[in-house]
């Protein structure tokens, strides 16, 4: 179900939006929720993508594979058109925070307020410092080249006075000493996992993106790897070895195993604040539909089965492994949160921020690169996941929109997102290579 809450449908009218402060304005928007306006289908498009609107998705919602043909459908990227600008709702302010950067990836924030950025393609780690009065970086360095497509960053030991800054290179992990502001690698770089199974830039040479956290209590690494192929028989296959999982290991790289598997391609994982518990943002398998099956991000069991090759989403078998492991279909987990197929969901993180409002926190954050085997384009986007205690009801919401032109054309890809020192929501863009920054002003 794809669904307008009242309110934001009156936001249009931007001179009343204005009006109405945004605490104001979420109350409305919950009040009138069991008013909510329901769309046809609860699939929809970049066309049906808009800053404020919410969507639920639910395994009874999932058509029959092949319902739709496959299509190869993927963005021509244009540069950004004149007016052209990331949209949210009113009381949020977007600025262009850095500009012609080389593949902007993975975003993350040290503990000292500085952002780490990957750029993949090149190899290195750039980073920002500082917000001017213009909204722009005040200071940019390069702390480490010679990396190979790294994208996972994380900082260790947790807390403020990290000792080193670990990078997920494609096909291992590395780390090197660092102490709050060092804008450069203060000493060599240290293999810690040597032997990630590595991956080429798509497409064809498998899901490259490596992720890393910490647990809270500082004792257990966890490293995400996608599948090499789309949808092909594990069975007897070395070449998915330690492939479409979350591996889990010390600190020092010690006592590497499966945490969780038959997970496709879990490109960004982030670690629960309050619970602890490990959660993933996750690329679903392609070439069953435009409809089929759903992304999703979830929290992440100890030994859970996800389902991929054989099974999405529950115990939906996939119908190029017709009759393959009955065993497993009772035991697949059905992710918290499903959102469109092949929005192609990214980076994620949890707003712990102090800017936005209240309702805002501790709520999911994830971005979402945008499809390519759809026959009309969605993702292209940054999307909320409301938390309660930890848990999600299954909707996401539209966060920022705008990469998509009225005609379809694509300028901009979120892949990265962080918040900021200062409570603002850093989103890198691979399409314009840009980093943009949102924050909250209020009415």
């Amino acid at each position: 179900m794809s669904y307008f809450r009242p309110a934001v449908i009156v936001s249009a009218f931007v001179a009343c939006s204005l009006m109405i402060g945004h605490s104001a304005l979420t109350l409305a928007l919950r009040s009138g929720s069991e008013k909510m306006l329901r769309s046809q289908s609860v699939f929809t498009d970049y066309r049906g993508q808009r800053a404020g609107t919410f969507h639920k998705i639910t395994p009874a919602d999932l058509p029959r594979p092949y319902a739709t043909p496959s299509v190869d459908n993927g963005p021509e990227l244009v540069p950004r058109p004149a007016g052209a600008w990331p949209q949210v709702l009113p009381g949020f302010k977007v600025e262009l925070y850095a500009s012609q950067l080389d593949n902007p990836r993975l975003i993350r924030t040290a503990p000292n307020g500085d952002l780490f950025v990957a750029e993949s393609k090149p190899g290195r780690i750039k980073v920002f410092r500082g917000i001017s009065e213009h909204g722009k970086a005040e200071r940019v360095e390069i702390f480490a080249t010679g990396l190979k497509q790294p994208f996972g960053i994380a900082f260790y030991p947790l807390g403020a006075n990290p000792k080193y800054v670990f990078f997920a290179n494609t096909d291992s992990v590395v780390r090197f000493p660092y102490q709050n502001g060092d804008l450069k690698a203060r000493g060599p770089r240290e293999v810690i996992v040597p032997n990630l199974p590595g991956g080429g830039l798509l497409r064809g040479g498998g899901h490259w993106t490596r992720d890393i956290v910490f647990s809270l209590d500082g004792k257990k690494m966890y490293v995400s790897v996608g599948s090499q192929s789309n949808v092909d028989d594990t069975d007897n296959n070395p070449i998915e070895h330690h492939r479409a999982d979350i591996l889990e290991a010390n600190p020092d790289g010690s006592r590497l195993r499966v945490y969780a598997w038959g997970i496709r391609n879990p490109v960004g994982i982030a670690v629960h604040p309050q619970t602890g518990e490990l959660w993933a943002s996750v690329n679903e398998r392609d070439e069953l539909g435009d409809n089929l099956p759903p992304d999703y991000i979830t929290h992440v069991q100890d030994g859970g089965f996800y389902g991929w090759p054989w099974y999405y989403i529950g115990g939906n078998q996939d119908p190029r492994h017709k009759g393959k492991h009955p065993e497993l279909k009772d035991k697949v987990i059905v992710p918290d949160v499903l959102v469109e197929p092949h929005n192609a969901s990214l980076e994620m993180t949890f707003y712990d921020g102090q800017q936005f409002p209240p309702e805002y926190r501790g709520d999911i954050f994830a971005a979402e690169h945008g499809s390519w085997n759809r026959a009309v384009r969605t993702g292209y986007e940054v999307i909320r996941v409301p938390l309660k205690n930890g848990r999600a009801s299954g909707e996401y919401e539209d966060f920022l929109t705008g990469f998509v032109t009225p005609e379809g054309q694509v300028w901009g890809r979120p892949v990265g997102v962080a918040v900021a020192k200062d409570g603002s929501l850093m989103v890198t863009d691979d399409g314009s290579d840009s980093i943009w920054r949102v924050s909250y002003a209020g009415k």
